[in-house]
């Protein structure tokens, strides 16, 4: 017996050096500075704990992009024997992005806007752009390897202040929410994340056109219904201040660095309606090359191409201002600026 203790004894000064070494080394110590102190406060944490928190910390879904910048060309002269007009303008301009993405569903939010003015030499201050833009696209998939979805689509475009057919500052030709276009549709996208490319179209697509100032829309302006006069010329009906579509719609966009810091940036929608003059399609064409001098100086031309049956061009003819009918409509922008991303 007594050997069989002897024989017991190694083994059991093993297993408390195991249990002895096991506590000890699964603490880890933490040495903290007290504030204002040279003194060291110590504490033991266990490494499981701390595994533990930073696995359960959770992962959003959400990605936020959001850009600012500023555009300002300027040119001047002072006794120029070739003659010229000194002006400044200036671009502010703004995208906000709130994109939501997991396996199954896509959530795609931007905000545009851009307000732009110019000054010349003895002629008052004229606007040079104008846009407040939403966009919203809500996508699900049932197969995680497939990049179409079925989707729900959300635009709204209108501007922050007055326009007018210059030199004619006394009687606006748009107005915010004059016009307001609004796009509602259901349809199906497909999403290229890797190739930066988006396709959408929506058989069924809500199109509704707001006029909400009423001299504009008793002259039927932006396609809504115009008021009704008699002999005398006084209004027996009201213009209407909305019009409602129902129809296609078609989106595109790609963006593609074409070379290295030269960023080509495509968005075209097409529009048409089953009702009225189904087949005339409404074409709203955005091309920008953005290049990026460093983080903060970037550089952007591009142009905007516009055709809507609804939106009659008013040509100054000889003093005269004549209704032309619908026409294509271009802007082009060239501006060097500053923005910030964050």
């Amino acid at each position: 017996m007594p050997h069989t203790i002897m024989r017991l004894q190694p083994t059991l000064f093993l297993l408390l050096f195991l249990v002895f070494s096991t506590t000890s080394f699964s603490q880890i110590t933490i040495v903290t500075k007290l504030p204002d102190s040279t003194t060291t406060q110590k504490k033991k944490v266990n490494p499981e704990t701390i595994i533990t928190k930073i696995d359960t910390v959770p992962t959003s879904h959400w990605t936020n992009k959001n850009m600012l910048g500023i555009d300002i060309s300027e040119i001047a002269f002072v006794n120029w024997s070739a003659g010229g007009t000194s002006a400044i303008t200036g671009l502010l301009k703004g995208h906000l992005k709130r994109d939501y993405k997991d396996e199954n569903q896509v959530w795609s939010n931007e905000l545009i806007f851009r307000y732009g003015l110019n000054k010349q030499e003895g002629v008052e201050l004229r606007k040079t752009d104008d846009v407040f833009r939403i966009n919203s696209t809500y996508g699900y998939r049932k197969d995680t390897l497939s990049n179409w979805y079925h989707s729900a689509k959300f635009n709204f475009n209108t501007q922050f202040s007055a326009g007018y057919n210059y030199p004619d500052t006394d009687n606006p030709i748009s107005k915010p929410f004059a016009p307001a276009y609004t796009f509602l549709g259901i349809g199906s996208e497909y999403i290229n994340k890797a190739e930066k490319f988006k396709f959408y179209i929506s058989p069924l697509t809500l199109k509704n056109t707001l006029v909400l100032d009423q001299t504009l829309a008793n002259a039927g302006a932006y396609g809504v219904t115009k008021a009704i006069y008699d002999a005398q010329g006084n209004i027996i009906t009201e213009g209407k201040q909305s019009k409602t579509e129902l129809g296609i719609l078609v989106t595109s966009y790609i963006e593609r660095e074409v070379f290295t810091n030269i960023t080509l940036k495509n968005r075209l929608s097409l529009y048409t309606d089953y009702i009225h003059n189904f087949g005339n399609i409404d074409v709203d064409w955005q091309f920008y090359a953005d290049l990026k001098v460093n983080q903060y100086v970037k550089a952007n031309i591009g142009f905007n191409l516009v055709y809507d049956e609804d939106i009659d061009v008013i040509d100054d003819q000889n003093g005269v201002l004549v209704n032309v009918g619908p026409k294509v409509q271009l802007k082009q922008v060239l501006g060097v600026g500053l923005e910030y991303n964050f």
